[in-house]
């Protein structure tokens, strides 16, 4: 979809107290939680129905994200209108699916876009393992109705991570603010996104894509909504450390340039350093200490070598990252969709 030049004002009537919702979930070897996740996003989707909260032509698109498992087909199965022993009307669940895995992010934003080109009003994002309490989804809607054009789900606690992960997300995210990147603390993917802001959304063309840094920098009117994170109802975590790590990074150098600066400043330091060490080294030769300086040669030398590797990493991630961008590659490639 060509964006360029896009105005992010709304092309069509929409009415807010009644919008066309399309919950977003991008699945990855989910076969273990779709069953539970369509049996309760199916009550959902009805209670809003029923209660005139959305409109008739709302649906939940499932994107199969390259899984190796049974996802497709039982994404397949709930577009046709039954899984094992749910019943749903069938065109409620909609399905799209990648050719590759495209990441987390990739995605999403396949979902995010492809909901965009059929004509809804607003999404919904949320991860399959239920870990998003569904019923925020009310009051995200009300305070989209209200005229909040970007609503975010923030958990309310962290009770289900373990320590290191908890300290490491606070880390994480203080580290974020003080690299001056804009970003909602305790807030993953879980958000609502009105059309506006979906359609200045499409006009990034980004590969390295981090849409919770992205999402708050567009700058449309955003609001809160609080819940209660719950355990992952089955199956296995898509983001071990590995990836945790990478995703990290991935928002650090989408955002910022401070770590290659902070690589000039070790690099200033460092010269300080090596001024003091030689003054010492001609200080102890004069007067025949040569021996003892031994042990600061090579601390310094250990402490001078490991500041060229790091700096040679950070600068190489921004390096890595702007020769992926240069590629022009698409982000993700549709190879099946259930409309």
């Amino acid at each position: 979809m060509d964006t360029s030049g896009v105005d992010t004002t709304v092309a069509v009537e929409q009415n807010p107290a009644c919008p066309k919702l399309w919950v977003v979930i991008p699945c990855y070897n989910e076969e273990a939680v779709i069953p539970e996740t369509s049996r309760r996003l199916t009550i959902k989707m009805h209670a809003l129905l029923e209660s005139g909260r959305i409109d008739p032509q709302s649906h939940v698109l499932l994107i199969d994200n390259g899984s190796r498992d049974a996802t497709w087909s039982q994404i397949s199965q709930l577009h046709a209108g039954r899984l094992g022993e749910l019943e749903v009307k069938p065109g409620l669940f909609r399905g799209l699916s990648l050719a590759h895995n495209a990441g987390h992010q990739g995605g999403l934003y396949a979902g995010l876009m492809h909901a965009l080109d059929h004509g809804c009003d607003c999404t919904i994002s949320l991860d399959a393992d239920l870990q998003d309490d569904i019923e925020a989804i009310d009051e995200m809607l009300a305070k989209h109705a209200a005229g909040a054009e970007v609503v975010y789900g923030v958990r309310n606690n962290r009770d289900t991570d373990t320590a290191f992960k908890r300290n490491t997300a606070e880390g994480f995210y203080g580290f974020m603010r003080w690299l001056g990147v804009e970003m909602v603390s305790d807030s993953a993917d879980y958000r609502l996104m009105g059309r506006r802001s979906l359609t200045a959304l499409s006009r990034y063309q980004e590969a390295n894509l981090f849409l919770r840094g992205i999402v708050p920098s567009l700058g449309f009117p955003a609001d809160k909504v609080y819940y209660r994170r719950a355990e992952r109802f089955a199956g296995e975590s898509k983001y071990p450390l590995g990836d945790l790590i990478s995703f990290a990074l991935e928002g650090i150098t989408s955002f910022s340039t401070t770590p290659i600066r902070l690589v000039t400043i070790a690099g200033l330091l460092s010269l300080v350093v090596s001024f003091v060490m030689v003054l010492y080294a001609l200080i102890s030769r004069a007067t025949g200490h040569v021996v003892p300086g031994w042990t600061s040669l090579m601390v310094s030398v250990w402490f001078v070598g490991g500041m060229i590797m790091v700096s040679l990493g950070i600068v190489g991630e921004y390096v890595g990252r702007t020769y992926i961008e240069s590629k022009r590659r698409p982000r993700y490639i549709i190879s099946d969709w259930l409309d």
